[in-house]
């Protein structure tokens, strides 16, 4: 087996169609059967639909076609550039990449990766030989650590919870309500159905944190729940670097700083598509290179811009995006590739 791929979420399954498509065995594997459910914002931006459709991979959603900034009496919105995003229920975004990959003919075995044993030529994956391994096993990645790859974080803990409404959109932008204490994300994910997400450094139930956002508060009322309320955190997860012998890490499992700025997604398909190739060029050196370039960007922004969501400055962040709407344009395209 050339490569095992440690995780059958977004980052795992694009890295395994990346790999068969550059004529290399591969094995996917997850001890999580099917397809899988978790807390996320679902706004695949830009960049990431460009992936998604180099792989032959077209979920269902809602076309998106920029961001929104909210706050009490007050609006700043810019478009995206070039293509749109696309709104994704991250059940349907699994289905379709799972799809892809079973239809490519890789096997997606429901068992966990336990040990990875480095050799001179490879790993032993549990007991089996192969070229290399992928870690792709998320946020709190049990790989990273049995690596020793996990580094403790620095930084404000944040967690997210996420949950569905029966409605009918009522915008094509991803609007991001600023209260007090957090964020609320409400992404369009089909045409009777919207996603609110809330990120937060305050631990408490949903309906008690969606209280902080009147105003959208009030735009939901009447909306039946479409799922049940999902949690992920604490956000802030660090790795030592990304390469570790013949192991190499991807998505969330190679690091994560916040999901501000919606860019998860792109980030880990970007990052799987620059594994394989790395892997393929027998230059796993190279990746570690990449890999920052692919995150830099978005790490500037996103410490950025909790640096003022965590400041007295946090009132002034919509009033000058409306006020400033060239800066507040490039941001937003920025962040959306």
């Amino acid at each position: 087996m050339d490569l095992v791929v440690a995780g059958g979420g977004p980052a795992g399954l694009a890295t395994a169609l990346h790999a068969v498509a550059a004529g290399l065995t591969v094995v996917v594997r997850d001890p999580r059967a099917g397809v899988v459910d978790k807390a996320c914002g679902e706004g695949v931006m830009p960049a990431g639909v460009a992936h998604l459709e180099a792989l032959g991979v077209r979920p269902a959603g809602r076309e998106l076609v920029g961001i929104r900034y909210c706050a009490p009496g007050r609006q700043a919105q810019t478009s995206f550039r070039g293509r749109p995003g696309r709104g994704v229920r991250r059940t349907e975004l699994h289905r379709a990449l799972r799809e892809a990959v079973l239809a490519a003919g890789v096997p997606i075995e429901a068992r966990r990766v336990g040990e990875v044993e480095q050799q001179p030529g490879g790993v032993v994956v549990d007991g089996v030989p192969a070229g290399h391994v992928v870690v792709a096993d998320g946020l709190h990645s049990p790989l990273r650590r049995s690596l020793g790859l996990d580094v403790p974080a620095r930084g404000p803990v944040r967690y997210g919870l996420r949950r569905h409404v029966r409605l009918a959109p009522w915008t094509d932008y991803v609007e991001v309500h600023w209260a007090r204490h957090s964020e609320a994300y409400v992404t369009p994910v089909a045409d009777d159905e919207v996603g609110v997400a809330i990120l937060t450094s305050r631990r408490g139930p949903y309906d008690e944190q969606l209280a902080e956002f009147p105003e959208l508060l009030a735009r939901l009322a009447g909306a039946e729940p479409a799922s049940g309320v999902r949690g992920a955190g604490p956000l802030r997860q660090q790795s030592r670097r990304r390469v570790e012998g013949r192991a190499v890490l991807v998505g969330d499992a190679s690091g994560y700083v916040d999901a501000l700025t919606g860019e998860g997604i792109s980030l880990a398909l970007a990052q799987a598509q620059a594994a394989v190739a790395h892997i393929t060029a027998g230059d796993l050196a190279g990746y570690e290179r990449s890999w920052r370039q692919i995150v830099r960007r978005h790490r500037l922004l996103t410490r950025a811009l909790l640096a003022v969501g965590g400041s007295p400055t946090r009132p002034l962040l919509v009033p000058a995006a409306q006020r400033l709407p060239r800066v507040f344009a490039a941001a937003v395209n920025a962040a959306g590739g």
